[in-house]
């Protein structure tokens, strides 16, 4: 669910450390992920939407530094048995699910956002691929207010989820 709902890539989501957790009075949680974490090297802001946010408050406490815990050390990948068993059971009430890979996931957050009428820029921004604006742009209030309002909209879709699932080789 966190990474549907984020748009971070695999590493992102393994290697999530709590020190990078900023929660602001008024209620917007995001994560400061550092440039050399991130595909491209800049460091990215991973607004926490809803869901999100309801996934990160069940981790808290689990673990002293990382977000993502297995038997107390942190989650090395996500293309395991763990994984797999969980995409099986998803799959269960979910059919459209049990072909879909690990980055794929990404890639339909970025489509649900697009569906959900988010500009091009703002998808850019929350799925962590360069755009045109500066990241002290998305570090103002109204921007991260207007981020998550966007990324919200992902949480209030009515319609199935968009899968986008692996090509068959």
């Amino acid at each position: 669910l966190f990474k549907v709902n984020t748009g971070c890539r695999e590493q992102e989501v393994c290697q999530l450390q709590r020190q990078w957790l900023v929660q602001r009075d008024d209620g917007i949680w995001f994560f400061e992920l550092p440039a050399d974490l991130v595909k491209n090297r800049i460091r990215r802001v991973v607004v926490l939407n809803d869901i999100a946010k309801s996934v990160i408050q069940k981790r808290l406490g689990e673990h002293p530094k990382y977000v993502f815990v297995y038997k107390n050390h942190p989650v090395k990948g996500m293309g395991g048995t763990a994984f797999q068993k969980a995409r099986k059971r998803a799959a269960s009430k979910l059919a459209s699910i049990r072909n879909v890979g690990i980055h794929n996931l990404k890639h339909t957050y970025g489509a649900r956002l697009r569906a959900a009428g988010v500009p091009e820029e703002d998808r850019n921004f929350l799925t962590g691929h360069k755009g045109k604006m500066s990241m002290t742009t998305y570090y103002s209030a109204p921007e991260l207010k207007k981020m998550l309002e966007y990324s919200n909209r992902v949480c209030k879709q009515n319609d199935k989820l968009v899968l986008l699932e692996r090509r068959a080789s």
